[in-house]
Parts: C-alpha cells; structure tokens; sequence
C-alpha cells in the first residue's frame, strides 16, 4: 500500500497535503493488540468534536481537531472515573493538541495523553490517558 492509502499508524494521523473534503468516505481504524479495528467513516468526525466507540472490549474517544488530524485515547476521565472524554472540548495549548475534560476540565494533550494540568489522579494513579494508533484509510 502507499502512504496515500494508508497513513503511518501513530496517536494522531494527519491528512497533510490531503484535502479532507476528499476524505470523507476514508475509513478510520483503531490498532489494538488483535490487530485494526474499523470504527467510523473519517466524513463522520466533526472537526473539534469526540466520538466514542468500542474498541477490543474499551471505550476509545476519538477526535478529530480542526487541522484534519486524528487521535484516540481512553475515554475514562482519570479524575472523575467517567467514561466521558469523547465529550470534551478540543483545543490548543500553544502548539499542543488538546483535549479538556467535560467534568473538571484537566487538559490532556491529544498527542500523548498526557494531563497538562496535574500529574497525578485522586486516587493516586498517574493522570495520563492510554492513546492508540489511529490510521486513515481510503
């Protein structure tokens, strides 16, 4: 396959030097442990908007930030135990991907998972969301 069918599997996937008008009936799958998970139409993803989706027994929030690229992470908030991530709002930090929880508002870098605001969860636990290899296909 050449890289204009298939991206190179990564947290975030770009379109770069792609229209995403001519996307829209591209497919974006999630990598796990068994292998590529097709989860939605790339058309489907409202740019600076999440969606949930089920992937290998987890709840996978997936967004889709208004320069075209990509992301998936765990959709459990770290702070508040919800699975509500794909609800959250997406911006920028400076050059930083983001994602703010719709609970408490924590940012957490789209890229890495990572939370910007704390390091560490109530309960102790490190506040970094797992992320997962997104790829987009035509």
């Amino acid at each position: 396959m050449t890289q204009a069918q298939t991206e190179t599997a990564q947290t975030g996937v770009g379109v770069a030097g792609r229209d995403p008008e001519t996307m829209t009936a591209s497919t974006v799958e999630i990598g796990g442990e068994r292998g590529w998970t097709p989860v939605c139409a790339y058309g489907d993803l409202i740019a600076g908007r999440g969606v949930a989706a089920l992937v290998e027994g987890e709840q996978v929030a997936i967004f889709r930030d208004r320069t075209g690229e990509v992301y998936a992470l765990a959709n459990r908030d770290p702070f508040s135990g919800a699975y509500v991530m794909s609800r959250g709002i997406v911006g920028r930090r400076g050059d930083v991907p983001t994602v703010a929880s719709p609970m408490y508002k924590q940012a957490f870098d789209l890229r890495t998972g990572e939370c910007l605001d704390e390091e560490t969860a109530p309960d102790g636990s490190s506040a970094v969301l797992r992320t997962w290899m997104v790829r987009v296909r035509e």
